[in-house]
């Protein structure tokens, strides 16, 4: 049994959102409920706030570039910003003053408030924390697409033996404050702690000791 995770040690904020009620669940649980998670928020919006339209709500202080592709089901929080060329789809929640730059695409995540995807940055079935920063081309994966077994692993706590998650699709746990840097790769399944610096180039993978 893969060991237990308070997404609040990550993600100050998480306690406070809308997604409280999900606290409890582990990491990679969450992305594969996300149509079904935002289906749920988006009936409890507050009316008027966001312009809705089938199953996207766009706060009516977001503002989206012609060009960007929306697929719902969506939420985009109060003050995000959206480019043109930006892909999201298989349901996303997008919290408060975040920036999805060109060429971005978002799949099946949850990203908190003040975080920004600058551009050419690929984002996959994850659970990302406030005030994150990733450069132009860093990317977070979400499968393990050079062995047979796609099964995602993750290691308990620092230096901890690995544990299956049962899941096929996982990116990463992104702590508050995380900085990303240019065209670097967090593998599947990375738990990044809060406030945490990848550099530029560098390959996060979790399953190998000392990356």
């Amino acid at each position: 049994m893969p060991h237990a995770i308070d997404l609040a040690d990550y993600i100050a904020g998480f306690a406070g959102s809308p997604l409280a009620p999900w606290r409890a669940s582990l990491p990679w649980e969450l992305p594969p409920r996300a149509p079904e998670i935002v289906r749920l928020l988006l009936a409890g919006l507050p009316a008027g706030d966001y312009a809705v339209e089938g199953e996207i709500a766009i706060h009516r202080d977001a503002r989206v570039e012609p060009g960007a592709v929306l697929k719902g089901p969506l939420i985009l929080g109060p003050g995000c910003f959206v480019a043109a060329g930006a892909y999201l789809r298989g349901g996303n929640w997008v919290d408060a003053r975040c920036s999805i730059g060109p060429g971005v695409e978002l799949k099946s995540s949850f990203v908190f408030a003040g975080t920004a995807l600058a551009h050419f940055n690929f984002v996959g079935d994850s659970v990302v924390g406030s005030g994150v920063n990733m450069e132009a081309g860093s990317i977070v994966c979400n499968h393990r697409n050079e062995r047979a077994d796609k099964q995602i692993f993750v290691r308990s706590g620092e230096g901890g033996a690995l544990q299956g998650t049962g899941c096929e699709k996982f990116g990463a746990l992104v702590g508050d404050g995380v900085r990303i840097g240019a065209n670097a790769a967090i593998a599947p399944g990375a738990l990044l702690a809060p406030g945490r610096v990848v550099e530029r180039l560098a390959l996060v993978d979790e399953e190998l000791p000392g990356l």
